[in-house]
């Protein structure tokens, strides 16, 4: 979630989602951020759809990160009918962690979560500090549009290992042939720990529970957000193998009254310069019952405009044909604040 080395407050370029990102961005050292914790929302005027976070967008990560509902003539085109649903999201989450678990076996090193991705990493942003990523996130489909105008995603360290995390949005749905609508998001508090931390260059692992909430308005009445509260448990796993950096996270959502879901994320990417961090996300969120899933694929970037300030930028798809529930485009533009500056620029040696 920050843009800060793990367990200090040394400013990195390539901070992670994640962690920052709710430390869903951070980098290793936030998703998540995010990303994220990004954080993505699919919804319609009935119903909602597939994607939220992030973490917070992103595949747009389904709301409450994972509380996703699906209507009947969404299960009719075959989300889950044929059963290619369920076999792509069962291939999906073992690919990553059969790659995952290979990447984590080689080496030492730190990663790369946080926003602008979903995926979220171990990072805080160190005692007493503050980061901050305000962000567009737009999700276009093949029926509507949802786009967070803005997401804020607010965290805050508690020692070197604790971070506190705020996020929600103010949400814009579009379908043609109806009115615009406007609303909130819901809330999502969460507190992230870093159990493990085996030094700059060693393995670190953080779990991060999360809470979404409604808020107090008519969001769910008019079908802007979803109707559950849920409960988000992922686990997040940082390592440097050589000049690469790579994040892992995994968790489980508990949906009061519905369905259960679960998140899989890796982010893989390098420092091609002391401003300018590139990588890849590939990231699945899905529920258990119906067995419905949304594959995603992104690009995205950091870049470090000056100091305590740093550029978000991360754009992809969803890996199966654009639907209702399958966005044709999904991304993530915005700036994160690392603040006080003076707390990073000392650690810096600046």
């Amino acid at each position: 979630m920050t843009g800060v080395k793990m367990g200090d407050s040394a400013m990195k370029l390539k901070t992670p989602p994640t962690t920052a990102m709710a430390s869903r961005g951070s980098i290793c050292g936030p998703a998540p951020t995010p990303i994220a914790n990004a954080y993505f929302e699919r919804y319609d005027a009935a119903s909602v759809g597939l994607w939220r976070n992030k973490r917070n967008g992103q595949l747009p990560r389904w709301d409450a990160r994972g509380a996703l509902e699906l209507r009947r003539d969404v299960r009719k085109e075959g989300v889950q009918g044929s059963g290619l649903g369920r076999i792509v999201a069962t291939r999906f989450a073992i690919g990553l962690i059969v790659l995952a678990g290979l990447l984590f076996a080689a080496c030492d090193a730190m990663a790369q979560g946080g926003p602008p991705y979903y995926t979220n990493d171990p990072g805080t942003p160190g005692n007493m500090n503050w980061e901050i990523n305000l962000a567009y996130m737009p999700f276009f489909y093949s029926d509507q549009s949802v786009s967070h105008t803005p997401d804020v995603d607010i965290n805050f360290g508690v020692g070197d290992r604790i971070q506190l995390t705020y996020e929600s949005a103010w949400l814009r749905v579009h379908n043609p042939g109806s009115p615009t609508k406007f609303g909130m998001e819901q809330s999502n508090p969460g507190l992230k720990w870093r159990v493990y931390d085996a030094g700059e260059d060693g393995l670190k692992i953080s779990i991060f529970p999360q809470l979404f909430l409604n808020n107090p308005n008519n969001a769910v009445r008019r079908g802007i957000t979803p109707p559950h509260d849920s409960f988000l448990m992922p686990i997040e796993i940082a390592k440097k193998i050589g000049p690469v950096d790579v994040d892992y996270e995994l968790g489980y959502q508990y949906v009061h009254n519905g369905s259960d879901g679960w998140l899989t994320g890796l982010v893989v990417g390098h420092d091609f310069s002391p401003k300018l961090e590139l990588d890849v996300e590939l990231y699945n969120q899905g529920t258990f019952h119906p067995s419905a899933n949304e594959p995603t694929i992104d690009f995205g970037g950091r870049y470090r405009i000056h100091k305590p300030v740093i550029l978000l930028f991360m754009a992809g798809r969803s890996l199966e044909v654009a639907s209702p529930t399958h966005g044709y485009f999904v991304g993530y533009f915005g700036i994160q604040l690392l603040l006080p500056p003076r707390s990073y620029e000392r650690s810096e040696g600046e």
